[in-house]
């Protein structure tokens, strides 16, 4: 079950007696947890039937006692267990989830981690609670993501600024929210989000970004590359070596995945290669001027030049070097 199917059964008043959350993405546990602690009792309810816990500090058998607990003039309490992968003993909370109250709803955050499914605990979790185990989203299902949340603002975006949005942000769903709802707020009376909005209030540079590289470096336009290169250089908060060489070494794998598809239709490439389909033209581009010799060369620099970037075979040199190094290599 998603996390979006948990809070619409919240919003139908719909409850399971355990709710046990884990995994590597925290938002949407966050997202439940903060659902569960502030809008399933009100406000009157919540002073008598809510109790919060941290699992560092906790000890199991107060938690338990908590959870034991009746309701006081409400139909059900809440009890939330967050920071649960850090409580010492939490097996010893088996024997309640094996034969929970029905008037409490309890909520456990357990973050960063799994339980391991072959533990008899786990599989008492599995069977009688309510199981939400979450994963990073990958990188090309993070513009549908943000579109959807943009959607939810009665907002749209266009396709660039949207891509650029989520390049700069990358997989922090939770900061991507945050700047989506800044967006909204500065957006005034306009409907939609452009790459002027997303310059003026995330402080992307439109012209000078990891997307304008890859599409200088696609072009084989030397002049444009080192151009954004020396933007890089006066502002290097704004694109890091450390930020810039996966995301090229991510675009040309995926360059040298199109040589083996025979189709030529945008969506369908765009699909196997797990990508929006706005970039598709730059991938075949890229192949086109490269040929496969010459990507398979790119690859080896870009490895190559991640490790000098981290002091390896490198006696220091500055960042905005070795990068005008590997953009005059890769173009040789």
């Amino acid at each position: 079950m998603s996390a979006e199917h948990i809070i619409a059964d919240f919003k139908k008043k719909n409850f399971k007696p355990v709710y046990w959350l884990e995994g590597e993405e925290p938002y949407f546990i966050d997202e439940i947890v903060a659902y569960a602690e502030h809008k399933i009792l009100s406000e009157a309810e919540a002073g008598f039937n809510l109790t919060v816990y941290y699992g560092k500090d906790a000890n199991w058998a107060d938690v338990l006692n908590s959870c034991k607990r009746y309701p006081m003039f409400a139909e059900r309490q809440v009890v939330v267990l967050k920071e649960a992968q850090h409580m010492k003993d939490i097996e010893r909370l088996e024997s309640y989830i094996n034969s929970p109250l029905g008037s409490t709803i309890f909520v456990i955050s357990y973050k960063e981690k799994k339980l391991d499914a072959r533990t008899k605990f786990a599989k008492t979790v599995k069977a009688k609670g309510e199981l939400l185990s979450t994963k990073k989203l990958y990188d090309s299902q993070l513009p549908g993501w943000a579109g959807q949340m943009i959607q939810m603002h009665g907002l749209g975006i266009d396709q660039k600024a949207l891509l650029l949005l989520v390049d700069h942000i990358g997989n922090d769903l939770s900061r991507m929210q945050n700047e989506i709802e800044k967006l909204a707020v500065n957006l005034g009376s306009r409907k939609t989000i452009t790459e002027d909005d997303i310059e003026k209030y995330i402080g992307v540079s439109k012209e000078f970004n990891v997307f304008e590289l890859q599409e200088a470096l696609a072009k084989k336009n030397l002049p444009k590359a080192i151009r954004i290169n020396q933007y890089f250089a006066a502002n290097p908060k704004s694109a890091p070596i450390q930020m810039v060489l996966p995301a090229l070494y991510n675009f040309f794998s995926k360059v040298y995945m199109a040589f083996g598809i025979q189709s030529n239709d945008e969506k369908e490439v765009a699909s196997l290669l797990g990508v929006s389909p706005f970039f598709v033209k730059s991938y075949q581009e890229a192949a086109r001027n490269y040929k496969q010799q010459g990507v398979e060369a790119i690859l080896l620099l870009l490895h190559e030049y991640n490790l000098r970037g981290i002091g390896i075979n490198d006696t220091g040199t500055e960042d905005a070097d070795l990068m005008k190094e590997l953009i005059v290599k890769m173009m040789a």
